[in-house]
């Protein structure tokens, strides 16, 4: 029996998505029995309980310290303010990481893992290191470039480098360079070299089996949208969907057609809108062949998702690594980038210089990045057939590979 550990940060959605397309492929590599045990907090913990109802006793609450939310993504001034006093729920930083540790070190010793595989969890790369356990890090990222000033994160970054330099396989989420997207986000050293493998983006290699068209699926067919995705946790949702209700305020927006999806599973939010300004439901729109303008749903199925983007103009994003690698890897569809974090900034920068879409950071930059798109769309196309190309999207089994890898060694 093999017992590997997956630890997952929890800020944000991209880290838990690439660990369960990974802890899918894990089965087809490693031909041992497996047990894995998942370790998370706040909605990655309550996740991974939905995901797994049979299997609680292998996932472990472990309250990693993250950012404060704010509201539009981490509030700088309230996380630096919890380094010494409690904020919220969440005690000082200094009692929360002592906490953390703890919890690791308890869980680690309890079931001797054969292999850890981490996700943005840097503490579990210090423990694996200490005990002698092999360790994978996932990341796409390593000592960002900083925007706005940021001096003050420079000292954190290097400590969590330092962390991360202890994994035994460091592995990039990303295709090989020269298209990587992430790659003003990543440098690394010189003495790490050995340890980088770029293995691709860990998307979803299932074949959806089709089924008939839902009634979205019907009313958007043979119209020109955009796609555009809120996504993240709380606040970088809302942080995102405010910027976007301002722009859909615009005079410019009254006649641009869109499709907006919140992440959140509540049918409440599924509704069309009107160029008349009224409101409907899906099936209703539908029926009455209503003229529509915007539609917002609040969680698309795995068909639905497929559909919009491939019939989409263009995609409206925060810059998430995951998301980009969606849009444009696997659909080559161009995007409009409106950062939240430096991580989007550098990412967008990249994408933009490479003709594959555009970086917004206002509601006037976002109107021509459209006007643009829509006005060169060759251009593009020719710019993202030579991106899709060369986009590897196997992450997950190149991934799977390695760790089977590791363990024939250690035998």
């Amino acid at each position: 029996m093999i017992k590997i550990g997956e630890f997952i940060y929890p800020w944000g959605s991209g880290h838990y998505s690439r660990m369960m397309r990974l802890n899918d492929a894990l089965p087809d590599y490693i031909k041992d029995d497996l047990e894995i045990h998942f370790s998370s907090k706040d909605h990655v913990y309550e996740k991974l309980l939905e995901k797994f109802p049979t299997k609680r006793e292998q996932i472990h609450e472990i309250l990693m310290p993250t950012p404060i939310d704010g509201e539009v993504g981490p509030s700088v001034s309230l996380s630096m303010l919890n380094m010494l006093v409690p904020i919220a729920k969440n005690p000082p930083l200094v009692k929360q990481i002592a906490n953390y540790l703890r919890e690791e070190r308890k869980l680690y010793d309890q079931e001797n893992f054969d292999l850890v595989i981490n996700d943005g969890d840097v503490g579990s790369n210090v423990l694996a290191k200490r005990r002698g356990i092999p360790s994978i890090f996932v990341t796409n990222q390593f000592m960002p470039k900083l925007w706005k000033s940021k001096f003050y994160f420079y000292p954190s970054l290097i400590f969590i480098a330092k962390q991360i330099a202890k994994a035994d396989r460091i592995l990039v989420a990303d295709s090989p360079p020269p298209y990587t997207i992430c790659e003003y986000n990543l440098n690394f050293p010189e003495k790490l070299r050995d340890k980088i493998t770029y293995v691709g983006y860990f998307t979803n290699g299932k074949t959806i089996s089709k089924e008939s068209n839902t009634d979205l699926e019907n009313l958007i067919q043979n119209s020109e949208f955009g796609y555009w995705m809120r996504t993240g946790n709380k606040s970088t949702n809302n942080g995102t969907g405010k910027k976007y209700e301002g722009v859909f305020s615009l005079p410019e927006m009254e006649n641009e057609k869109r499709v907006v999806s919140h992440a959140r599973k509540d049918p409440s939010i599924d509704s069309v809108l009107a160029k008349d300004g009224k409101k409907y439901s899906i099936s209703e729109a539908l029926e009455k062949k209503i003229d529509w303008i915007q539609i917002d749903i609040g969680f698309l199925s795995e068909q639905e998702k497929d559909t919009v983007l491939s019939l989409c103009k263009y995609g409206v994003v925060n810059g998430s690594h995951t998301v980009l690698g969606e849009i444009l890897g696997t659909k080559a569809k161009p995007i409009i980038g409106i950062p939240i974090y430096d991580e989007h900034t550098n990412q967008l920068r990249w994408i933009e210089e490479r003709n594959l879409g555009a970086l917004a950071n206002n509601e006037k930059q976002i109107i021509k990045a459209i006007k643009n798109i829509k006005a060169n769309y060759n251009q593009y196309e020719q710019s993202l057939q030579e991106f899709s190309k060369n986009f590897v999207s196997n992450g997950a089994e190149n991934s799977a590979r390695i760790a089977n890898e590791i363990l024939e060694n250690k035998k």
